[in-house]
């Protein structure tokens, strides 16, 4: 009997231990609930936190009170356990704005929502002017800094192939620590896909054989106009002179050609100096594009105008704007207006 009684009072003890654990421990819970719907007092302007990888959940708590961003940083722990949210903090940049709470920051990091950086290649620059923008951006690893230009291409699926053009000119979003070649291939696919969706559009009489081709007339029309109702027109342009076996006379391909030689002054030397891109000297598409090129310009190579035009000359108002001709003697007549109006600008400049 008396043992029978022992057994009721030490069930009671634990029981009664039991409750005022759970009902400790539910009184801590609300503690910490309400500690982490406090806003951040100390926050007073935007700042960035930086979770490593690889950070265990003590080592989060510890980097944010070290910050000043956590006065309590057992209750952010217990609470992330609760809701067995302490393996699923994502490392990343993340930007921690003015009235922050603690359980808002929690599930910032829980759902991954990483400060993206951006970085800016525009129409009309080159791979190397490219590829420097993407090494030199402090948010970007630049793995292939010190690469062999072989090695580079390979990186990128361009083994044995010129990478000139081979970027879609975009701006580009991504988290810091992402690594040079997760943007060139990521600029390079894009490319791929305007490409393949310009070609499937093409003119039945285009006198193109290739996308290919297509691409490297684009990067001419790229660089020879920034005026985007021209493109179509200087296409047409192109594209005539190709159907009857003319030279493409285009000064851009000449000063690519050049290369770090040109010093911003075209003469007529350089017109004459033989290249692979001296369409003056040599007929034809020259032998890869010069530029990168974008949608629209993509569009207007293979869809040129309808038109009669063999020539273009710019006008010399300083709009970027074109004069078109169907005959020699209509072109020389615009030469002759374009020169005038460059010496016009001169005089006025004088006084």
């Amino acid at each position: 009997m008396a043992r029978s009684r022992l057994i009721r009072i030490l069930a009671g003890a634990t029981a009664l231990a039991l409750l005022l654990a759970w009902a400790g421990w539910a009184l801590l819970g609300r503690v910490d609930q309400q500690r982490l719907d406090e806003p951040v007092g100390s926050l007073e302007a935007t700042r960035a936190v930086v979770i490593a990888p690889g950070s265990s959940l003590q080592a989060v708590a510890r980097m944010l009170a070290g910050e000043g961003l956590l006065e309590h940083p057992g209750s952010f722990i217990r609470q992330a356990r609760r809701e067995d949210l302490a393996g699923r903090i994502r490392a990343g940049e993340y930007q921690v704005e003015p009235g922050v709470t603690p359980r808002q920051m929690l599930d910032m990091f829980v759902a991954g929502r990483v400060q993206l950086h951006a970085v800016t290649v525009p129409e009309g620059w080159t791979f190397r002017q490219a590829f420097a923008a993407i090494e030199q951006h402090p948010a970007i690893v630049p793995t292939l800094a010190d690469a062999d230009e072989m090695r580079m291409l390979e990186a990128i699926d361009l083994a044995g192939k010129s990478p000139e053009g081979m970027l879609f000119p975009d701006t580009y979003l991504f988290p810091r620590g992402t690594a040079d070649i997760e943007i060139l291939a990521q600029a390079r696919e894009r490319l791929e896909r305007e490409l393949e969706a310009a070609w499937a559009e093409r003119q039945d009489d285009l006198p193109l054989a290739t996308p290919y081709q297509a691409l490297i007339l684009a990067s001419i029309i790229e660089k020879e106009t920034g005026v985007a109702d021209e493109r179509a027109m200087i296409a047409g342009v192109f594209a005539n002179r190709l159907r009857l076996g003319m030279r493409l006379q285009t000064d851009p391909t000449v000063i690519y050609g050049l290369g770090q030689s040109f010093d911003g002054n075209l003469r007529r030397a350089d017109l004459l100096r033989d290249t692979p891109y001296n369409t003056y000297t040599r007929a034809g598409l020259p032998p890869t594009p010069i530029a990168l090129v974008g949608r629209d310009a993509l569009r207007a190579a293979v869809k040129p105008a309808d038109t009669e035009a063999l020539y273009f000359v710019a006008t010399g108002l300083g709009d970027g704007r074109h004069r078109f001709a169907r005959s020699l003697a209509e072109h020389n007549d615009n030469v002759a207006r374009y020169i005038a109006a460059l010496r016009g600008a001169a005089r006025e400049g004088a006084h």
